[in-house]
């Protein structure tokens, strides 16, 4: 059964509590809920009290922003999903060490440079892009549609647009659409305006937030996969060498969809050390 806890905003934010050891709270990425990865989950049970929660906008969490909104309101919306994880860390007990995935990264990096509690700090392969123009226009231009189709109430056209950027094929796509779990995606897709606001598509085009990461002081590990596309290796380095004291590993076969086995091993000896 999940539990709740309040936000500085109100804002109610659902989690399930797993295991026992030191606070790890997994920050979720783009459409996950705090159900979506529970092998993974389990396994840093074992020597973690895992926190799995539910970011604002999806799952039992609240959000009073209006659909579409928080990707234009960059800095409200993030700020305020950092003060969910603030919220969390003061529920397991006043200090944490956060995992990120994907867009998860991207906030629980943020969470840490705002100063927040956090002792140790882990990534796997935050969507962070390489800076050019082509890039800054393209990721302003579909925050721009996203806020437009989640205003008109077009929550599958939304889900839609967000994996046509990943890269899946259209048609593939519209597979997809008629697959029975379609409604659980459309559920959560108001969400995407969260990850585009964390990642910053309108004011820096998704890019690695270079001017930040020298606040992040503690142990950082940014992962990536070997076998996943160039840009993950390259922003997890970027985020390893910006931070005080941080480690950029790859681990060898991955890809984005990334075996929790592998994955935890690697959590596990770091967070853990």
């Amino acid at each position: 059964m999940s539990q709740t806890v309040r936000s500085a905003d109100g804002t109610t934010i659902a989690y399930d509590r797993f295991g026992s050891g030191p606070a790890l709270i997994y920050v979720g990425g783009a459409t996950m809920t705090r159900n979506s990865d529970p092998d993974l989950s389990a396994l840093l049970a074992e020597r973690f009290t895992v926190f799995c929660f539910d970011r604002r906008g999806r799952g039992d969490s609240g959000d009073p922003m209006p659909p579409g909104a928080p990707a234009q309101n960059e800095e409200r919306a993030a700020a305020s999903e950092v003060e969910d994880v603030a919220a969390l860390i003061a529920e397991a007990g006043g200090s944490a060490m956060l995992y990120g995935m994907s867009s998860g990264g991207a906030l629980a990096l943020e969470a840490t440079a705002s100063g927040l509690p956090v002792t140790r700090l882990a990534i796997y392969e935050a969507p962070f892009a390489e800076d050019s123009p082509a890039q800054r226009k393209g990721a302003a231009e579909y925050a721009t549609r996203l806020t437009e189709l989640l205003g008109e109430g077009r929550r599958g056209d939304a889900a839609a647009l967000f994996m046509s950027i990943t890269g899946m094929p259209e048609e593939t796509v519209a597979q997809i659409r008629n697959m029975q779990t379609w409604a659980a995606m459309e559920a959560v897709a108001p969400s995407l305006a969260y990850d585009a606001a964390v990642l910053r598509y309108y004011s820096r085009g998704g890019t690695v937030p270079v001017e930040s990461l020298a606040a992040v002081t503690v142990p950082t590990l940014a992962l990536s996969g070997g076998d996943s596309p160039a840009f993950f290796g390259s922003a997890a380095q970027k985020i390893a060498d910006g931070v005080l004291n941080g480690e950029h590993r790859v681990l060898a076969g991955q890809t984005h969809y990334v075996d929790p086995h592998v994955l935890s091993a690697a959590l596990i000896e770091f967070l853990g050390a």
